[in-house]
């Protein structure tokens, strides 16, 4: 995949089919529209997403908050997927402020070269968000280029959208996250050297830092999976500050993994969460607290049926 960023001066050669949106959180809305790119290269054309960086939340409000996928991590699913071209369009007060029009035939039709189109029923774009499905479709037609407008999918009686999937991750509800969302909920990063506590505890741990920016459920327990490399393996992961062991106000995502005892250290990994199954708490001892990691392992087995 070839990423073009920070820049609005290039050009793509290959005819592309493009999907237009900001991505944070690749959910089955998503997945939806993604698919009609690449159904599109039936028509030879290569596949291309353009989205935005920093995103249009992050510019104007700050959204402290968090995103639900970092750069990082949009990149990989992106690669993943097989998208051939990714376009992180740099958003700023001057690019932000470029018309309607001169965004779809400046960006999409020029500098991508577009011979199709995918977008949101709800898309908007340039100045002012002005632009709309609309405007699309009919800039995009008058140059021979067809436009598929995407409806949004619906869970029970409510749109997907990134919304929908940070109020239950807040919430901790992660089957409702991973209901929402093309797979389930996961943290990417490299495995750090912890205070080895877990190890002296008998259950061994791998550590990681979430990247800056990651939108994280509530901390506490959680039944995950743990990918590295080409394998999987079952999980249990507790997300905070580890009160009982540790005086830091450093957040990190801590997992036991069943059956593994290999040296991870300084290697890449994905934690994918299933299930809360309790808040962080700080215990009167490691005797408590050993007590209670054994438990939850327990319970994780029943959960996972392993």
């Amino acid at each position: 995949m070839k990423i073009i960023a920070g820049t609005t001066d290039f050009t793509i050669e290959e005819m592309t089919a493009v999907a237009i949106g900001k991505f944070d959180g690749i959910h089955k809305g998503h997945k939806k529209l993604l698919d009609e790119i690449f159904k599109a290269r039936n028509l030879g054309l290569k596949t291309a997403v353009f989205t935005f960086d920093p995103s249009p939340a992050v510019f104007f409000k700050g959204n402290q908050a968090g995103e639900l996928m970092t750069r990082e991590e949009k990149r990989a699913a992106f690669e993943k997927m097989g998208v051939d071209y990714l376009v992180e369009y740099p958003f700023s007060k001057e690019t932000a402020a470029v018309s309607p029009e001169a965004y779809v035939r400046d960006f999409l039709l020029k500098k991508m070269h577009a011979g199709f189109i995918a977008a949101g029923e709800d898309v908007s774009f340039g100045d002012k968000g002005a632009g709309n499905a609309a405007l699309l479709k009919q800039i995009a037609g008058e140059n021979g280029v067809q436009v598929r407008i995407i409806k949004k999918i619906c869970h029970g009686d409510r749109e997907i959208s990134s919304t929908f999937v940070r109020e239950a991750l807040t919430e901790g509800n992660m089957e409702l996250v991973n209901a929402l969302l093309s797979e389930p909920y996961f943290i990417c990063g490299r495995v750090a050297h912890g205070n080895r506590i877990g190890r002296t505890l008998g259950m061994p741990t791998v550590n990681l830092h979430p990247q800056e920016g990651k939108l994280l459920p509530p901390n506490g327990v959680y039944f995950s999976t743990v990918t590295y490399g080409q394998q999987t393996f079952y999980g249990v992961t507790n997300i905070g500050y580890k009160p009982t062991v540790e005086d830091t106000h450093r957040m990190g995502v801590e997992t036991y993994i069943y059956d593994f005892d290999e040296d991870i250290y300084e290697k890449d990994i994905t934690v994918h969460l299933f299930h809360f199954e309790r808040p962080e708490q700080k215990f009167a001892g490691l005797a408590e607290l050993k007590e209670a990691i054994a438990k939850n392992v327990a319970d994780g087995k029943r959960y996972f049926n392993i």
